[in-house]
């Protein structure tokens, strides 16, 4: 994935709010955890500040005393961290735990209400931090009235020990629960995208020929894309089909006038016009070669997406026609091609671009034109060999440009191998030139086993 990914920009979205919503969440649940430990251990203080109260009697000398302090050792532990208290008002120490020793706990001064409970947090024994609940009770006279706060209190830092130790254990639990999130949001996006690289896939089988259309088997939000895409597609081959028969009617169209060009050539030269007989000669072969061209190019709009040329068949079938002519019969043909051999383009196409070299091979060759035919694991190769003086490499571009020619004494427009090479470049294939050997020229015409 990259950066401009939209299922990576997806999955970064969405793993940022999983760990920014975990991290919350974390925070969150341990204040909640210590909001709750702190309001148990406020009620079990007041628990033992009830009993504190109901403790609350006078001693043989009328003194005002606590008769049984709470059940919990700690209370006896000097600086266990749990501790009471009773003051009468305003500030008369009248009993205290012996956990505090000989500390006194400092109380804010606030207004109570009777049989109020208060909760502080003050500073204890040690420099500690005490988690504080008080009560104010108004005495009855049999106790000498007055009024007394009794106070019940404990570390705080029980509470924040609690509260790390829930922390510790919550956050591998919240990361494990952020992996999962991260995979499943992973998996969503995987299946929310799926609709998109089936399009891919469609619009490549639709490139390679195998599929014409997206179709509608897309979800209703994808849908509606994939219904455009079909109606430029059909707009697309309705075009192309319109270009194809224009081109194909003005190119038969030209054929006929050609014919009785050249019936008007031969009658020319009968007569002895020879120069203007060869004038126009030239031009017909020039308008010839582009009727053949665009013909070629409507047989090619039109052809199979899976064609398959058996290749000695058509060899054979061009070098019969070329050996008939004045200099192919001269030479020396040479056909090397097993007969189960078949290239990936249109008989009629590949006759074009066999027909276009074999012309060429005989027009220079001096003795002999050998035709040979392979495949690889990825492509087809025919070549075609010739003992004439060949092309020089640094010629080779200007030979294959439309209308190069290097031969200009001779007949012929220059269109013949840019006319092989547009044809074998639409099927994915590629036309080379250049000597094999001193004395020897080669054109090599390689074709994909599969449309690139």
């Amino acid at each position: 994935m990259t950066a401009g990914s939209l299922r990576l920009r997806l999955f970064l979205a969405g793993a940022v709010s999983v760990v920014v919503a975990l991290g919350i969440s974390y925070f969150g649940l341990s204040f909640l955890f210590e909001r709750h430990v702190e309001r148990r251990i406020a009620a079990d203080l007041a628990y033992v500040l009830d009993e504190l109260v109901s403790g609350l009697d006078r001693d043989a000398d009328n003194n005002l005393i606590v008769t049984e302090g709470p059940g919990d050792p700690r209370f006896d532990r000097p600086l266990s961290g749990l501790y009471w208290q009773a003051a009468r008002e305003p500030h008369e120490v009248i009993a205290r735990s012996r956990s505090l020793w000989d500390a006194e706990l400092s109380l804010p001064a606030d207004a109570l209400s009777d049989g109020a409970l208060h909760q502080h947090r003050i500073a204890g024994p040690g420099g500690t931090s005490l988690l504080v609940v008080e009560r104010r009770v108004v005495l009855p006279p049999r106790l000498g009235g007055g009024a007394v706060r009794v106070v019940v209190a404990r570390n705080a830092e029980d509470l924040a020990e609690a509260t790390r130790t829930f922390s510790a254990d919550l956050a591998p639990f919240l990361a494990l629960v952020g992996l999962l999130l991260i995979g499943a949001f992973a998996a969503q996006v995987a299946i929310g995208l799926a609709p998109l690289k089936a399009i891919r896939a469609r619009l490549s089988a639709i490139g390679s020929g195998k599929a014409e259309r997206l179709g509608s088997t897309f979800p209703d939000e994808v849908q509606p894309l994939a219904g455009e895409i079909d109606a430029l597609l059909e707009a697309r081959d309705k075009q192309l089909s319109a270009a194809r028969a224009r081109a194909a009617d003005l190119a038969h169209g030209l054929k006929t006038p050609l014919q009785v060009l050249a019936g008007g050539v031969e009658r020319l030269k009968v007569k002895g016009e020879c120069e203007i007989a060869n004038d126009l000669a030239s031009v017909g072969e020039a308008m010839r070669r582009h009727v053949e061209r665009e013909l070629a190019r409507a047989r090619r709009d039109a052809a199979p997406t899976d064609p398959a040329a058996q290749i000695r068949a058509v060899v054979e079938r061009v070098v019969t026609v070329v050996g008939r002519t004045p200099k192919g019969a001269t030479l020396d043909w040479a056909i090397d091609i097993d007969p189960g051999l078949a290239a990936r383009i249109p008989p009629d196409d590949l006759t074009e671009v066999v027909g276009n070299l074999l012309e060429n091979a005989a027009q220079h060759a001096r003795e002999r034109v050998a035709i040979t035919a392979s495949t690889t694991e990825s492509e087809t190769m025919i070549a075609i060999v010739d003992d004439g003086p060949g092309i020089p490499p640094d010629r080779v571009a200007e030979a294959l440009r439309r209308g190069g020619r290097l031969d200009q004494g001779g007949a012929g427009t220059g269109l013949g191998l840019a006319i092989v090479s547009d044809i074998l470049e639409a099927w994915g294939g590629s036309l080379a030139l250049g000597p094999t050997a001193p004395g020897a020229m080669t054109a090599t015409v390689r074709l994909p086993l599969t449309r690139r």
